[in-house]
C-alpha cells in the first residue's frame, strides 16, 4: 500500500505499467479484490496518457526464453522495436552448427539437450538444490537441443561423423582404376569433366544428392576443395544475414514513420552493400554455375581486388568471368562511391532545409510514447551533432561491409578446426588402437583403452571446448555483425508489481 498515494477526496491512486493484453485482467483481478475485501467504493481502472517510453515486454514460449536472454544481455529492446530473438531461434543454432557441422557430434549435443527437456518437469522440483554450472546448463537446454539438431544437419552437409565419411546416396565418381598402375604410382588423377560421347567418365556428371561426395575423402586435395567451398558458403551466409538485418530496419524505420530514414539511411546502405559485398556472392555463384573444367579458372580474389585497384583497366582474358566485366565492375564502384556521400550529408542537410521534415522525422512515431522525457519536452537536433552523428554512422557502416563480411569467415575457420581436430583424434588415438596387433586375446584390451581415451577426450575437447568456441562465435556475430543493421537495444524490461519478487528481494528501486 506504500506506493498508492492518497487523494482529496480519500481515495487511493497509483500509476504503473500494465501489458496491453492484460488490462482486463487486472480489471477483473481488483474487482475480486474489492469484494473480497468488502469494499464500498469499486476500484478504476484507467489508462493514462503519457509522454515516458513504456517498458518492453515479450510474451515467449520455453524455446524463445533462451534465445531473449542471450538478445537482453546485449540490450533490452527500445519500445515497439523488432526483436532479434524470433529470427535468433533459427539463425543462432544455424550458423552454430556450420562451425560446429559433425553428425555423431551434433547427435550427442542433440540428444543431451534432448534429456534436459523431456525430465524439465522433473529438475523444475529441484532447482534449489543444483549447482549454479547446472542451472546454467539447464536453462539453456532448448539451445543446446537447437544447436546439436543444426549440427547434425550441417554433419550431414559435410558428410562428416567423427572425422569419416559414410555413404548414403551412392558415390558419383567410378574411377576405372587400373591396378598395375596404382602400384606404381602413389596417387591417381581423376578427370572431373563429364563427356556423354566418351566410352568412360571417372565423374558420372550428377552431383551427390545431398552435402559432399564421400569419394572427396580419398582425395589429396580434400583439404584444398573443402576450404573452398566452406570459405565461400561462409561469405554468402555472412551477406545474406547482414542483407536481412538491414531490411529488418527499413521495417523500424517505416513502422516509425521515419521517412527521411528510409531515403536518406537504408537506401544508399542497401545500394552500398550490394554493390560490393553482394557482387561478390553473385561472382561465387556465376562461377559455380558457369565455370566447367574445360574453361579458364579465374579467381575470385583477384576479380575482387581488381574492381578497385585497376579500376578501369582491361581484363586478360584467363581473368575474365564474363562479358562487359570491365565496364559492369568500375560501374558498381562509382555507385558505391556515391552512396557515401549520400549515406552521410542527405539527412542532415534536409532536415537544416526543412525543419518541418525534421519534426516529422522524430515525432511523428506513435502518439506520445517513444520520443519525450518525463515532462514530454523536445529534444534538440542541432546540424552540427547530427553531422557528426551521420558520419559516425556512415564510417561505421562502410568500414563494417568489409570488416563484418570478412568476420563471417569464422564460419569457415572454426569448422575446418573443429573437423581438423576430430580427424586428429581419430587418426593419433581411436585409429591408432585398432591397429595394434599383438594376439587375438591382447587386441581388445587395447582396442577398449583406446575407445575409452578417444571418448573423452572427444566430450572434453570437442564437445564442450569447441561446442563453447562455437557458441562464443555465433553469438559474437549476432551481437555485431547482425543487430547492429537495425537493433538499437536502449529500452528497459517492464518488471510486474509481485510479492515474491518483493520478499525475495528482486523489487527494483
Amino acid at each position: 500500500m506504500n506506493k498508492f498515494k492518497k487523494t482529496e477526496t480519500g481515495l487511493l491512486h497509483a500509476e504503473g505499467w500494465c501489458a496491453n493484453i492484460s488490462l482486463n485482467e487486472v480489471d477483473r483481478a481488483l474487482k475480486r479484490g474489492a469484494q473480497a475485501a468488502g469494499a464500498g467504493v469499486p476500484p478504476i481502472l484507467n489508462t493514462v496518457p503519457t509522454k515516458r517510453t513504456p517498458p518492453t515486454y515479450h510474451r515467449n514460449n520455453k524455446l524463445v526464453k533462451g534465445y531473449q536472454a542471450l538478445i537482453d544481455a546485449y540490450g533490452i529492446a527500445t519500445y515497439q522495436e523488432i526483436n532479434p530473438a524470433i529470427f535468433t531461434v533459427i539463425t543462432f543454432p544455424f550458423l552454430f552448427g556450420i562451425m560446429f557441422g559433425d553428425i555423431g557430434h551434433g547427435l550427442l549435443m542433440f540428444l543431451f539437450g534432448l534429456y534436459f527437456v523431456l525430465k524439465e518437469n522433473y529438475f523444475l522440483r529441484r532447482l534449489k538444490s543444483y549447482e549454479e554450472i547446472f542451472l546454467m546448463l539447464f536453462n539453456g537446454r532448448y539451445i543446446i537441443m537447437m544447436n546439436g539438431l543444426f549440427a547434425l544437419w550441417a554433419g550431414l552437409l559435410y558428410n562428416d561423423i567423427f572425422s569419416l565419411t559414410i555413404n548414403i546416396f551412392g558415390m558419383q565418381w567410378e574411377p576405372n582404376w587400373n591396378m598395375t598402375d596404382i602400384k606404381k604410382e602413389k596417387t591417381y588423377t581423376l578427370d572431373p569433366y563429364h563427356d556423354s560421347t566418351r566410352s568412360f567418365n571417372a565423374y558420372s556428371g550428377t552431383p551427390y544428392i545431398f552435402g559432399i561426395d564421400p569419394f572427396w575423402n580419398l582425395a589429396e586435395n580434400k583439404l584444398t576443395f573443402i576450404n573452398s567451398y566452406k570459405m565461400k558458403l561462409a561469405v554468402i551466409l555472412g551477406f545474406s544475414q547482414m542483407m536481412f538485418g538491414l531490411i529488418l530496419s527499413l521495417y523500424n524505420y517505416r513502422y516509425k514513420g521515419k521517412k527521411l530514414d528510409v531515403y536518406c539511411t537504408f537506401i544508399p546502405q542497401f545500394i552500398f552493400m550490394n554493390c560490393l559485398v553482394g557482387y561478390l556472392v553473385f561472382l561465387v555463384f556465376f562461377k559455380w554455375f558457369t565455370v566447367t573444367p574445360k574453361t579458364n579458372q579465374p579467381s575470385l580474389l583477384i576479380a575482387f581486388i581488381g574492381m578497385f585497384l585497376q579500376f578501369g583497366s582491361p581484363i586478360a582474358d584467363e581473368d575474365r568471368l564474363y562479358a562487359m566485366q570491365e565496364y559492369i565492375q568500375p560501374a558498381l564502384v562509382i555507385i558505391a562511391v556515391i552512396s557515401v556521400p549520400w549515406m552521410f550529408g542527405a539527412k542532415p542537410l534536409i532536415e537544416h532545409c526543412y525543419p518541418r521534415i525534421r519534426q516529422a522525422s522524430y515525432d511523428n512515431f506513435d502518439e506520445g510514447a517513444a520520443d519525450g522525457d518525463d515532462e514530454g519536452g523536445e529534444e534538440h537536433h542541432d546540424t552540427m551533432d547530427m553531422l557528426v552523428h551521420q558520419g559516425i554512422e556512415t564510417i561505421e557502416f562502410t568500414l563494417g561491409c568489409v570488416s563484418n563480411t570478412a568476420s563471417y569467415l569464422r564460419l569457415w575457420a572454426l569448422s575446418l578446426a573443429h573437423a581438423e581436430l576430430s580427424e586428429v583424434l581419430w587418426s593419433m588415438v581411436m585409429k591408432a588402437g585398432l591397429s595394434i596387433n599383438v594376439n587375438p586375446y591382447v587386441n581388445p584390451v587395447f582396442t577398449v583403452v583406446a575407445f575409452a581415451f578417444w571418448a573423452v577426450l572427444t566430450v572434453a575437447i570437442l564437445l564442450v571446448l569447441e561446442g563453447l568456441s562455437a557458441f562464443l562465435h555465433a553469438l559474437r556475430l549476432h551481437w555485431v555483425e547482425f543487430q547492429n543493421k537495425f537493433y538499437d537495444g536502449e529500452g528497459h524490461p517492464f518488471a510486474p508489481f509481485s510479492f515474491e519478487r518483493m520478499l525475495n528481494g528482486a523489487e527494483d528501486e
